[in-house]
């Protein structure tokens, strides 16, 4: 008998064994109206759809793991679907960290925390610098007075005309 939706990460936090046609993907892009975009373990991204069973008990985003039913996958491509695969399993992150270590998780996905947040660092500071470069290279004409704000009447104070009094 299978456990219902309200078991359903009682079941998964066990350990990830892959049946035939499964194989470990990561999480590129969410396309919305159920599709997600993938990478495999040789690199090929893919579309693979993501089961509505799902969608209120695991939160994918960017970056996840998730273990795929890809067993079809040539002939839907062949036959022109753009969705190759079904999302069979989502991996939580104490399990991808126990993946990491065994010899069945692919070396494509294998990279430290350190490296991931270096270049997300140098992406981030090196769009900044060529932005500031551009900035000092435009000559931009002076902004205008805003003419929507009404000013109220302000008297002319003159130093001079209240020293001859």
């Amino acid at each position: 008998m299978k456990t219902g939706r309200k078991n359903m990460r009682r079941a998964c936090e066990g350990a990830v064994t892959l049946a035939e046609g499964e194989g470990f993907m990561q999480v590129l892009a969410l396309r919305g109206s159920n599709l997600i975009e993938v990478m495999d373990s040789k690199g090929v991204k893919s579309l693979a759809f993501f089961p509505a069973k799902f969608h209120k008990s695991f939160w994918i985003k960017k970056g996840s793991f998730v273990v795929v039913d890809a067993s079809g996958r040539d002939q839907a491509l062949e036959s022109g679907s753009k969705i190759a695969c079904v999302v069979s399993q989502v991996l939580f992150h104490d399990q991808v960290r126990t993946m990491e270590k065994s010899d069945e998780w692919p070396d494509i996905f294998k990279s430290t925390p350190k490296e991931i947040s270096e270049a997300r660092t140098h992406e981030r500071t090196t769009p900044q610098i060529e932005e500031e470069e551009d900035s000092d290279e435009d000559d931009l004409p002076p902004l205008e007075a805003n003419t929507n704000r009404h000013r109220p009447f302000e008297p002319d104070t003159d130093s001079d005309s209240g020293s001859d009094s």
